[in-house]
């Protein structure tokens, strides 16, 4: 792709590779917030890929739900690598250096995976909708079929609705300076550098980071709205309490997602508050994906009795393989 390319000026060659700051504050911190971001590394990865295994493993997960969910946990792991092993590496190191090529491919992987999550999140809300609220339908209109159809098209937008942009701004002239005061390569800090006339870059990925995010937003508060008025019709309060305990955990993580984008991606310029734009992309990147699955996980008992299950079997293994006295 054009994209990669490097570009020559009139007063020499144009810039071949970033700097990444990270948090100059912070820097005597190095090896303490290293650790204490492994850490949340380490356990957003196994807690993931925990849901993804015992969504494979337990026949009575393999539903559209949890079909849905390890789809987000398989994307939220991608995601987080994105990012996070950069960051570790500045704390230890301090700043780094990144290649043109290859920060612009983080700024597009980062945004492409960042916008399907966000359809992914629509998706999960129309599914709690069906399962609610059209019970009897939902068995043909959650077909494996139309799940799969859905994580695809939520892929394909993710990927359609951030090539563009990521595409347009590299295209564009940077001659320097090449620090980008982040721990990665996000468009907001790019647009910054460039030497060129970005306002119409930006205005457009700004108009598409606003129809990615409330799009989806607008499909979770329909889904719910309507979950809502059919939880409180329920007869017996101990089925309105399982009803809203399906839906409470993807409330929490709803809140917590968008709370931090709109925050960072719903201005028009995106060179304003760089330095708060950090922290902000800190809890999208290393908290927001630390407390989704012990949300999901903690809050579903479901999901407890498949654990209890699997280490039951773990357990029985261990016994029938244990050498004999």
């Amino acid at each position: 792709m054009e994209m990669l390319r490097t570009e020559e000026t009139r007063n020499g060659t144009a810039v071949q590779e970033f700097i990444l700051e990270g948090f100059p504050a912070a820097e005597h911190l190095g090896i303490l917030l290293f650790l204490v971001h492994l850490l949340a590394y380490v356990a957003s990865l196994l807690g993931n890929m925990l849901i993804i295994s015992i969504t494979c493993e337990d026949r009575r997960l393999q539903t559209p739900m949890y079909f849905f969910l390890s789809s987000f946990s398989f994307v939220e792991c991608c995601f987080i690598t994105t990012v996070i092993p950069q960051l570790l590496a500045i704390f230890l190191s301090g700043r780094q250096a990144i290649s043109f090529a290859a920060c612009f491919i983080q700024a597009f992987v980062f945004l492409f995976l960042g916008a399907t999550v966000f359809f992914l999140m629509a998706v999960l809300s129309l599914d709690r909708y069906l399962a609610i609220c059209k019970p009897l339908h939902y068995p043909t209109i959650m077909s494996p079929r139309a799940c799969f159809f859905l994580v695809a098209v939520c892929l394909v937008l993710g990927f359609l609705f951030m090539v563009g942009p990521v595409v347009m701004l590299s295209q564009s002239l940077y001659c320097g300076p090449n620090v980008i005061p982040h721990f990665f390569c996000d468009f907001g800090p790019l647009a910054n550098l460039s030497c060129s006339e970005t306002r119409p870059i930006e205005t457009l990925f700004f108009n598409l980071a606003l129809i990615v995010l409330f799009t989806s937003l607008l499909i979770a508060i329909f889904a719910y709205s309507k979950i809502v008025v059919t939880i409180v019709r329920l007869p017996s309060a101990r089925e309105r309490q399982r009803a809203f305990s399906t839906c409470s955990s993807h409330l929490i993580v709803l809140s917590l997602m968008y709370g931090s984008c709109v925050f960072i991606y719903m201005k028009p310029k995106q060179t304003s508050r760089l330095d708060t734009n950090r922290e902000a992309a800190l809890v999208n990147t290393v908290v927001t994906p630390l407390l989704n699955p012990a949300i999901y996980t903690l809050r579903n008992k479901q999901v407890h009795q498949a654990l209890r299950d699997v280490m039951s079997r773990v357990k029985l293994h261990r016994r029938r393989n244990a050498p004999s006295l």
